[in-house]
């Protein structure tokens, strides 16, 4: 079993949250915590695999909080769960090894995916057996379902802001044209379409016309 600490500071969301994983085949919360301090010390007592760490705590700020685990020697893998769109937040968290960042609300199917390519991540690298190249790049590159990894980003893309464009997708109601999308993420237009066509091609989105009454049809995006 893996086992999972779920920090967030609402009780009823990390009620539903311990709910969500404990419909995971394969998965078991051993605690919730509603701080900083709390979550350091039930990491230390329980030695999770892997927490789901809010980033808006009432003591600390989440991605700060997951330094002091690492200062404290905790080794359990960190996915964040969070409100927070900045694409600072986003990149500061690719950057301290989180192994993958949600944006609330969410409904079951999209954590119960995450959760079990975790787990199949988690069972390769715990595997005796030598890893092939292929195996090891995807060990590196690997994120979120539907944000391509940075090998297959094309030249100029980096994979913090592809990950962004994801989260607005993921976050919008409905479809989201490359203007809205970059109002979201805080890049230009030009760029956000170009993530958004990138998806697009890729198959992790899917574009439509909506036509007004003059000038060129608008492309709407929808997340696959």
């Amino acid at each position: 079993m893996i086992s999972v600490l779920v920090v967030d500071d609402d009780f009823m969301v990390a009620r539903i949250h311990r709910g969500f994983v404990e419909r995971v085949e394969g998965f078991e919360v051993v605690g919730t915590a509603r701080t900083g301090d709390e979550a350091l010390s039930l990491v230390e007592e329980h030695r999770p695999d892997l927490v789901l760490l809010d980033l808006y705590l009432p003591d600390t700020f989440g991605l700060d909080l997951l330094t002091r685990l690492r200062a404290a020697g905790a080794s359990c893998d960190v996915l964040v769960i969070t409100a927070a769109k900045e694409a600072d937040s986003v990149r500061r968290a690719v950057r301290e090894g989180v192994v993958g960042y949600v944006l609330k609300p969410f409904a079951f199917p999209d954590l119960e995916q995450r959760l079990q390519a975790y787990a199949a991540e988690r069972a390769r690298a715990l595997a005796d057996d030598d890893l092939t190249q292929a195996e090891i790049d995807a060990a590196f590159v690997s994120g979120p379902p539907g944000v391509t990894g940075r090998s297959s980003l094309p030249k100029g893309m980096s994979a913090e802001t592809a990950e962004a464009v994801a989260g607005a997708l993921r976050d919008a109601d409905g479809t989201l044209s490359a203007t809205e999308c970059a109002e979201v993420v805080g890049i230009s237009r030009v760029s956000a379409r170009r993530y958004l066509e990138h998806f697009v091609s890729g198959g992790q989105a899917v574009v439509s016309l909506r036509y007004g009454t003059t000038g060129r049809p608008e492309r709407r995006y929808r997340r696959t």
